[in-house]
């Protein structure tokens, strides 16, 4: 379900069937996210010579259900949600940028429902090599969502066996550096 963003250099490939996936590079992606991340990922795929496999979760989705074929049926968490389809295209179009000249053919597909999870079982249907995700943003609001779930590369290396490659999204704070402070509304 990738589209072809780059005419020269990096290659998407479209396909629908997974099993074309095996043995690849998945790589975990945001809107927004750190350039950095997709091509460290991308550096994998070319140095492993697999694939690229660019996977957005739409978190506001859940699973209802899965087809014995493989096909996942989901609806949203609220009926007035469809943030998801864009914020895919905005990764899609973000990849497409970030890999042009990189000659690494990559595919992107959109998960839904909880992003460790949705990526394990992903990984695992394809016999992925490699799973490269980025650290949370600095800021308040993630520290404490991370707080209360858990990162996801965390919540990954407890639940599966693959090698997982953490990649920073900014510069890494000093060990004595506090979080950024919230003003609050009053």
């Amino acid at each position: 379900m990738s589209e072809n963003l780059e005419p020269e250099g990096g290659r998407a490939r479209e396909s629908a069937d997974d099993s074309a996936l095996t043995g690849a590079v998945v790589v975990g992606a945001t809107p927004g996210q750190n350039p950095r991340v997709v091509k460290e990922a991308g550096r994998y795929a070319k140095l492993l010579g697999a694939t690229l496999v660019v996977v957005h979760v739409d978190v506001t989705r859940f699973v209802t259900y899965e087809d014995p074929d493989g096909y996942v049926h989901s609806a949203p968490i609220d009926i007035n949600v469809d943030a998801g389809v864009e914020e895919f295209e905005l990764v899609k179009q973000e990849v497409g940028a970030q890999l042009v000249g990189s000659g690494v053919t990559w595919e992107a597909r959109q998960l839904v429902g909880d992003p460790a999870l949705a990526l394990k079982h992903f990984t695992k249907k394809i016999d992925a090599q490699l799973i490269v995700v980025g650290t949370r943003r600095r800021g308040f609001g993630d520290s404490l969502r991370e707080f209360f779930t858990g990162s996801v590369a965390a919540r990954l290396s407890h639940r599966h066996s693959l090698p997982i490659l953490v990649v920073p999204q900014s510069e890494p704070m000093a060990d004595d550096e506090d979080f950024p402070e919230v003003e609050a509304d009053a």
